[in-house]
């Protein structure tokens, strides 16, 4: 080799490339793990927030809990049907956030609306959050209703989209989150 010459011969080069794959492998598996944790942790904060909307509705217009999640969102001035409680992301279809889905079911629903309201809210509620493709933007379906407790399903590892909790039963039924 002339001592004149500068530079990297292609060994080292190959060398070098190898060693940042080797690294690469490592490392985008981890922030693909802490990724779906924060996306599952937003999905919880979501959920607290809209607790704390539903709650907050309810003490506010006298219709009992929100008839859907549409009736949480809204701009101002805030009304019993567009009360610009939670963000309008949240409460607008696709109803999406952070890799989540969220739906809200009213549950026993009053008999008439309140004075001011187009809908008749109702006694309870439950909100979920599933992960919108499982495996890659969350592992874990969460769940609520109006006691506030966050449950989750730890055995949901394929479920994509839209949970299908919808009742107090069946979120009542999932372990508490600690």
């Amino acid at each position: 080799m002339n001592r004149k010459q500068k530079g990297f011969s292609l060994i080292e080069l190959l060398i070098v490339v190898a060693i940042i794959l080797i690294i690469a492998a490592i490392a985008i598996p981890n922030l693909l793990r802490s990724r779906m944790a924060a996306n599952e942790a937003s999905a919880v904060g979501t959920l607290r927030v809209i607790v704390t909307g539903a709650v907050t509705y309810n003490s506010t217009y006298g219709n009992g809990f929100p008839p859907s999640l549409a009736a949480l969102g809204g701009v101002n001035p805030a009304t019993c049907d567009a009360s610009n409680l939670v963000d309008n992301l949240i409460a607008n279809a696709p109803n999406q956030k952070s890799g989540y889905a969220f739906v809200y079911t009213s549950t026993a629903p009053n008999a008439a609306p309140a004075a001011g309201c187009a809908k008749a809210g109702g006694s309870g509620f439950v909100a979920a959050g599933g992960p919108i493709v499982a495996g890659s933007t969350g592992q874990r379906v969460f769940c609520t209703d109006e006691s506030g407790v966050i449950r989750f399903d730890p055995n949901t590892g394929g479920v994509s989209g839209v949970p299908a909790i919808t009742t107090e039963a069946t979120c009542d039924a999932l372990s508490a989150l600690q």
